[in-house]
């Protein structure tokens, strides 16, 4: 071998080993947020009325399941809630125009992963239109009980006749079982698969979800699809799920981005032998309310544990703000301040952030009447230092998982309580690279 060839040798071997110590130093992806539940996807029993089917259409991705078909019983009720995004998606004017049908002779929900469908113009009306009409007509049932959505890159076309081509494979595949197989085809970053399971009486409740970023109210990009087998009316569903929504979804943000795509569909299939739901307020109406409430906390709290880059859960209160509006303003402003987010993500009790995000959110407060705790560690007392701060004691609650951020506004009677979680170079990484 020549100097030359020694030389050239050398020189690889120099880059190989370059290369070989940028990997070394570049954060790899974990394969599943450290914050999943554990057990992984629970089992989820079968909601008389309600069939599934997944597979891989070739939307976005390649080698795993991007499509899923739910049909549902005639006589289910239908409701649902939408982002408020201007600039929402053609699938969710569709379904927000189809929602309170008097039609009711089954239903259909058809969601593909990989393409959001949104700022796509003519182009994702027709491909709605295009969808719901192979999937009615594949279920023989009105178009306007066949309700669609989309998640992924916002801009491109959907390629719809990938989803429209495999309608009759789907419909083939239909079983009472396959909820989790229509979970994992909804997925685009999301690093597990959500779902959740409540008993009340004689009436199940089963709901999946998917969201990992873009998560921010006015819901967040978070589609949610949620079964019963209860008897109850469209317009008492919508109602409760209209409330309940803002005491979960909407109280919990990844990164602040209201996506165009969210989608809350719950669906009641009127099969269960418990009595019909007619009032609310009675005790049957406040059971199920109160399973239908823990269902959709346990979604979106999955939705904020798989954040993308996530690896601590935060759990805000706030008290004591002049109303509960004023309440939820501070909550959010701390959730979202990307300063707050870092120093929870590096382990840091740095109080100073969170006094800076209530004075920035828009709320009524007092400098001087602000009290904040890390956990059960007192930090800021009436505006000012705690006394008897032990900076290390914080610093102990931040190294945990599942944190605490609690405020007390000192002013009046509002309070409200918010869900995030801590932000890291690897969220900079799965979104720089989203679309490559």
């Amino acid at each position: 071998m020549g100097k030359a060839d020694e030389i050239a040798a050398l020189q690889a071997e120099i880059a190989q080993l370059k290369q070989q110590l940028a990997d070394a130093e570049k954060p790899s992806a974990p394969l599943v947020s450290p914050l999943a539940p554990a057990g992984g996807f629970p089992a989820l029993p079968a909601i008389d009325g309600v069939r599934f089917a997944a597979l891989e259409a070739g939307v976005r991705y390649k080698g795993r399941k991007d499509v899923m078909l739910a049909e549902v019983a005639p006589g289910s009720a239908i409701a649902g809630v939408f982002t408020r995004s201007a600039t929402r998606a053609a699938p969710v004017l569709d379904c927000e125009a189809k929602l309170g049908s008097d039609s009711q002779p089954g239903g259909a929900i058809v969601v593909n992963s990989g393409n959001a469908n949104a700022f796509t113009g003519n182009n994702g009306v027709s491909s709605v239109e295009t969808v719901t009409a192979a999937v009615a007509n594949a279920l023989a049932i009105p178009q306007n009980r066949v309700f669609s959505s989309s998640t992924g890159v916002i801009g491109e076309p959907l390629p719809h006749d990938k989803i429209t081509g495999k309608i009759g494979a789907l419909k083939d595949a239909l079983n009472a079982d396959a909820i989790q197989d229509a979970a994992e085809a909804i997925m685009t970053t999301d690093t597990f698969a959500k779902g959740c399971v409540e008993v009340s009486g004689a009436v199940t409740i089963a709901g999946i979800a998917k969201g990992s970023g873009m998560i921010a109210p006015d819901m967040g990009t978070m589609l949610v699809y949620i079964f019963t087998d209860a008897k109850i009316s469209q317009p008492l569903l919508q109602q409760l799920l209209s409330e309940l929504t803002d005491v979960t979804f909407n109280c919990i943000t990844v990164d602040s981005d209201t996506s165009t795509s969210d989608s809350l569909l719950l669906v009641a299939t009127q099969k269960a032998e418990a009595p019909e739901i007619v009032d609310l307020t009675s005790p049957e109406g406040q059971a199920f309310k109160a399973t239908l409430h823990t269902v959709m906390l346990d979604l979106s709290h999955q939705v904020v544990k798989d954040g993308e880059g996530a690896t601590k859960f935060v759990e805000i209160n706030v008290t004591n703000a002049d109303t509960d509006a004023d309440a939820h303003k501070i909550a959010m402003a701390i959730a979202n301040s990307p300063l707050v987010k870092t120093a929870v993500a590096g382990e840091d009790p740095n109080w100073g952030r969170v006094v800076m995000a209530v004075g920035k959110s828009g709320a009524k407060a007092d400098r001087d009447l602000l009290s904040i705790s890390f956990g059960d560690v007192l930090v800021a007392d009436k505006g000012w230092v705690a006394k008897g701060y032990s900076e290390d004691d914080a610093a102990a609650h931040m190294k945990g998982q599942n944190l605490q951020i609690s405020v007390d506004i000192g002013i009046g009677s509002g309070n409200a309580t918010a869900w995030t979680c801590d932000l890291t170079n690897r969220y900079i990484e799965i979104n720089a690279d989203y679309r490559s």
